[in-house]
């Protein structure tokens, strides 16, 4: 394997690691597993070994600087557990120890991950032990040694990289490739950054809020509501987030996701969110929420119709229950069953919770009498790497401005290019669509302003939807038709006139054909 002096040498005069390189060089790690494992379980061994290859950089960094502080020996300070106030790294999952060996490195590995979790609360409850390297049959020692050999190539230190967050934002850049990679899989653990970045200006986090997920996945939603409140100048640390999801290995990728981010104020939890929520109160009530952000399945058929018609216990499905086979609406009642008397959420969802009738449109009605949604917003088609339907923004809001009572804004965001402003909303990608950085910030500040413009949006009072049956359909209250292309009436008249003319000069060559034929 590499040695430290060769993986180093690039750092030795003060250089940093740019995003595109680090980029890169987590893709290309994806390469040395294709044909060994299926590309959608790439990230449950990279990301493991990327995490603990980032922990052991910085626990080396960490060393460096408490032996300068305290003038103490590097391997007293090394070995010295309660000096580290971050990560502690056990000697048999320090990098060095994985680098030595050259047989049995997929048990060195899983041994190493699990020292880790045994040494550091942060991570006791298993959060890298989800998967197994100790499989010769899928992961060979030549594999796994080329692999370690890979993540030796690069330094990862904070002292080492363009900025903090840099390793969060490769980390993201990852798993979108990931979802890329994997196809459909991809998408249950992963959902586009802008439509991510839409959802969250949205209902807007502030500094001092809380924020829950209850169907997190790898954490994306929760993690950006941070960098929003950064972004708007406050602290990404004065935010609380709270997460769940039922997937073991999502979750520990969440987990691992918003410890690279360094997010300390989060609480991921394992588990079905229906049948088992985990963010109860100790009377055992639903704790309350500023914002509920989520991009829930789609059509849940396993959301447990049954089970809640004996079972629940939280009073969260006072609206009615959807059917079995589509549990949109469920998911939809829990989220605002968790937001406190101010909360706004904002929800990702197929089109068909805006029109489909029966019992989904008896749980629509009195949402809309109670005025609890706040804005419907109409996606482009293809966003998505799970589905090629368009889907739909919904934002839910408990404590409306005066101006929006008893109404509802919609907004058309599936045409490419708004006809009014000229905004580009998406651009084609070779697999699927992306909103562009300035469709995001139009159809936010749309929302967010409550703008109409038209074919693109619309304040609609709740009378108008009642006419319309409690059908939420964008197109219904937004003109949405192609325009007729203009006439230019003298154009046509010249060009009628020279018809008619060549009309004329044919019937005459006609007849003149006809005299000599003498048929006349």
């Amino acid at each position: 394997m590499a040695s430290e002096n060769e993986s180093i040498s690039q750092y030795a005069e003060g250089g940093t690691l740019d995003l595109d390189t680090l980029e890169t060089h987590l893709w290309e790690a994806a390469d040395i597993l294709r044909g060994s494992i299926d590309a959608a379980d790439y990230k449950n061994y990279i990301f493991g070994i990327l995490f603990l290859k980032r922990i052991n950089d910085r626990f080396e960094e960490e060393t460096e600087e408490l032996a300068e502080e305290t003038g103490n020996d590097k391997d007293f300070v090394r070995d010295y557990r309660d000096l580290h106030d971050e990560f502690w790294v056990p000697e048999r999952a320090r990098w060095d120890h994985i680098k030595a060996q050259d047989t049995d490195i997929g048990a060195a590995l899983s041994k190493a991950l699990e020292a880790v979790e045994d040494e550091n609360d942060a991570i006791a409850d298993r959060v890298l032990t989800t998967v197994d390297f100790n499989d010769k049959e899928r992961l060979s020692d030549a594999t796994l040694d080329e692999l370690v050999t890979h993540f030796d190539k690069h330094r990862y230190r904070n002292a080492d990289l363009e900025d903090p967050d840099i390793f969060g934002r490769a980390y993201e850049y990852l798993i979108r490739q990931f979802a890329d990679d994997a196809g459909k899989k991809g998408g249950e653990f992963y959902t586009p950054r802008e439509v991510v970045q839409l959802l969250v200006d949205c209902v807007d986090p502030e500094p001092g809020n809380r924020v829950y997920d209850p169907a997190c996945g790898s954490g994306g939603m929760l993690i950006y509501s941070a960098q929003h409140v950064a972004e708007k100048g406050g602290d990404k640390e004065d935010i609380s987030l709270y997460g769940q999801e039922k997937n073991l290995n999502t979750w520990a990728i969440g987990e691992m996701n918003v410890l690279l981010h360094e997010l300390q104020d989060t609480t991921l939890a394992k588990g079905d969110t229906i049948k088992d929520p985990q963010f109860v109160t100790e009377h055992d009530e639903l704790e309350k929420f500023d914002r509920v952000v989520a991009n829930p399945p789609w059509n849940d058929k396993t959301w447990g119709k049954e089970w809640v018609q004996e079972n629940e216990p939280y009073n969260r499905f006072d609206y009615g229950l959807p059917p079995k086979n589509r549990g949109d609406w469920a998911w939809i009642q829990l989220m605002i069953a968790s937001l406190n008397e101010t909360g706004k959420a904002g929800i990702v969802m197929d089109n068909g919770v805006l029109f489909r009738s029966r019992s989904e449109k008896k749980i629509r009605k009195p949402f809309l009498e109670d005025d609890l949604i706040e804005a419907v917003i109409a996606l482009p088609e293809n966003l998505f790497y799970n589905t090629s339907s368009p889907g739909c923004l919904l934002i839910f809001n408990k404590d409306k401005p005066e101006e929006r009572k008893d109404r509802v804004l919609f907004i058309y965001a599936e045409d490419e290019e708004l006809r009014e402003s000229g905004t580009q909303v998406y651009e084609e990608q070779s697999n699927q669509n992306q909103l562009t950085d300035g469709g995001v910030e139009y159809l936010a500040e749309s929302y967010l302003t409550g703008r109409e413009e038209d074919h693109h949006s619309r304040l609609v009072d709740l009378e108008e939807i009642k006419e319309n049956d409690w059908n939420l359909n964008v197109p219904r209250y937004v003109d949405t038709t192609e325009p007729e292309e203009p006439i230019d009436v003298s154009a046509k008249l010249e060009e009628l006139d020279r018809l008619a003319e060549k009309r004329e000069r044919t019937e005459a060559e006609l007849e003149e054909y006809m005299e000599e034929l003498d048929y006349r």
